[in-house]
């Protein structure tokens, strides 16, 4: 699941660097730079919680 988004996030990452190339943001519109940032910072905590409950929660007897 973490793979996908990963992979999700990499391909806007592309997608948003080549319309940045193309010149389509200016100082008063970078509300999809944003709304990346902001998904991916969501991924990387929702995988420091599942991470620590899928695999160090019950883990020492």
């Amino acid at each position: 699941m973490h793979a996908l988004h990963m992979i999700i996030g990499i391909g806007l990452l592309f997608w948003l660097t080549w319309r940045a190339n193309r010149g389509e943001f200016s100082s008063g519109y970078v509300a999809p730079i944003e709304n990346f940032g902001l998904y991916w910072h969501f991924v990387d905590i929702v995988w420091i919680f599942l991470f620590a409950l899928l695999y160090l929660v019950d883990r020492h007897p």
